[in-house]
């Protein structure tokens, strides 16, 4: 997989409480990104969740960078944290369409504060599984 710092939502960032990603992406004047070859998106556990109860992800996208009033594109249903060990690849894949300017990851977590846990996520050229192109 190909990663690109541009292009990362979040770099190994701990996920304690309810927060947006530490990075957002600019997309500038281009409208509408998802047409014609999907665009792959990582979200990948980089550091074993704990504590907490579970955790869900959603892809958002507003028109301004302050994310004032986000659309949430895509959302996985709540990952219980036995599941949310190093290497663990939640089931969003492509980013759909309907994007705004700015996009960003958006991390629930339910129950107690998680006392660990890091994800790493962002817009990738292509991801090791399951896509393959000769």
């Amino acid at each position: 997989m190909i990663l690109d710092t541009q292009n990362l939502f979040s770099n190994a960032q701990a996920i304690t409480a309810s927060a947006a990603s530490t990075n957002y992406i600019d997309f500038g004047n281009a409208r509408e990104i998802a047409y014609g070859t999907p665009l792959e998106l990582l979200i990948q556990v980089v550091e074993d969740f704990a504590t907490c109860t579970s955790v869900t992800f959603a892809l958002q996208t507003d028109d301004n960078a302050s994310f004032s009033s986000p659309t949430t594109l895509a959302t996985t249903a709540a990952i219980p944290v036995a599941d949310l060990v190093a290497g663990y690849r939640p089931s969003l894949k492509y980013i759909p369409k309907g994007n705004e300017r700015y996009m960003r990851i958006y991390y629930t977590v339910a129950g107690a504060d998680a006392t660990a846990g890091k994800v790493t996520s962002g817009i990738v050229a292509a991801n090791q599984e399951g896509h393959h192109n000769i």
